[in-house]
């Protein structure tokens, strides 16, 4: 799968998987479907309000129909983190290409290249189409140009399969008590950095890891212990003391 790499506010790189044309497709579906709601409303206010006071205002609300619709994106990626409603959904979401937050004018960029990406009628136009599907980072026009494209924002290891990945004997005894500082999508970060390592065999990402963990805990690593094995300590002391408080 391909992934885009995106530093956290510990400074810690964690590769995401960038979302494909079917998470695009449906989350646009989703959307679509909103909007013929509202236009089925708009249709019942038109001939309401025409019949009742004028043809005018009938023309008022088609009017704000189409404004709705021209900056649902831009007003919903701004306003809801890169995302959409139909985004929220299939937890998608834009994000610059660096791995960064986007900007306004990179929101308003790919906004303005959507008549060209999705054409008319409404929908996914084949510009569109194609470009996400042959792209490597699985972008339309208007993602190219503002160098961004979409990720899946669901993270990879569930809290509830953290906590409990190691089986720890009744007698266990925690090193480290700080680790109670710590929370849970803590937790979840460290899980991924020691994922990554397992899979891929780069000790960067612990070394940078375990010393933004004992700075935030304020404690050493004993003689004896390198930097895995305080990670590894760290998730298994978490786990038997949050489900020690639970009980």
């Amino acid at each position: 799968m391909d992934s885009i790499r995106i530093s956290t506010a510990q400074n810690i790189d964690i590769d995401y998987e960038i979302a494909g044309l079917g998470e695009r497709i449906a989350a646009r579906c989703i959307d679509l479907a909103g909007f013929a709601l509202i236009a089925v409303v708009a249709l019942v206010v038109m001939g309401a309000v025409s019949i009742g006071i004028s043809g005018g205002a009938g023309m008022v609300v088609l009017f704000v129909f189409i404004a709705i619709f021209a900056f649902y994106d831009l007003i919903c990626e701004i306003t809801m983190d890169g995302q959409t409603f139909g985004k929220k959904v299939f937890k998608i979401k834009v994000i610059s290409i660096d791995g960064t937050q986007p900007t306004f004018g990179q929101y308003i960029f790919r906004w303005l290249f959507r008549m060209i990406d999705f054409g008319f009628p409404f929908g996914w136009g084949v510009v569109a189409l194609v470009s996400v599907a042959v792209t490597k980072n699985h972008q339309r026009l208007g993602d190219i140009l503002a160098k961004t494209t979409l990720i899946k924002t669901k993270p990879r290891t569930e809290f509830t399969n953290v906590a409990f990945s190691f089986k720890l004997p009744e007698e266990y005894e925690p090193k480290f008590k700080e680790v109670l500082h710590l929370n849970d999508r803590d937790i979840e970060l460290i899980h991924e950095v020691l994922t990554g390592y397992y899979q891929t065999g780069n000790a960067d990402l612990i070394y940078a890891m375990a010393a933004k963990t004992k700075e935030h805990i304020l404690v050493t690593i004993p003689d004896g212990m390198n930097e895995l094995q305080f990670l590894e300590t760290v998730l298994k002391d978490y786990n038997y003391l949050t489900a020690s408080m639970s009980v």
